[in-house]
């Protein structure tokens, strides 16, 4: 939990707060124990969590795409852009 409040920037009392609702609704579901620590993982099972999976990509998909119109609108016909295209990692 410590982990995923500092790399989501979430505060730790307040994932702390919802973090039961999480493990009802099975968005999480735990894999091992270590020492008195508690393992987690994104239950990629449960439906909504797989919607939001495709939500992530096509928020991604959308913003890679607007950034490469940009680029091809700025970009002179003339000049190369291998290598410099922002993609999508997603199928990756």
């Amino acid at each position: 939990m410590k982990d995923i409040a500092r790399y989501s920037k979430v505060g730790y009392t307040t994932l702390k707060g919802i973090w039961k609702e999480f493990k009802e609704k099975k968005t999480v579901v735990q894999t091992r124990v270590v020492g008195k620590a508690k393992m987690y993982k994104l239950n990629l099972k449960n439906p909504v969590v797989n919607k939001f999976i495709d939500y992530y990509w096509a928020v991604v998909d959308s913003v890679v795409r607007r950034e490469n119109k940009i680029k091809d609108e700025e970009t002179p016909h003339h000049t190369s852009l291998a290598g410099a295209i922002p993609v999508s990692a997603k199928h990756v």
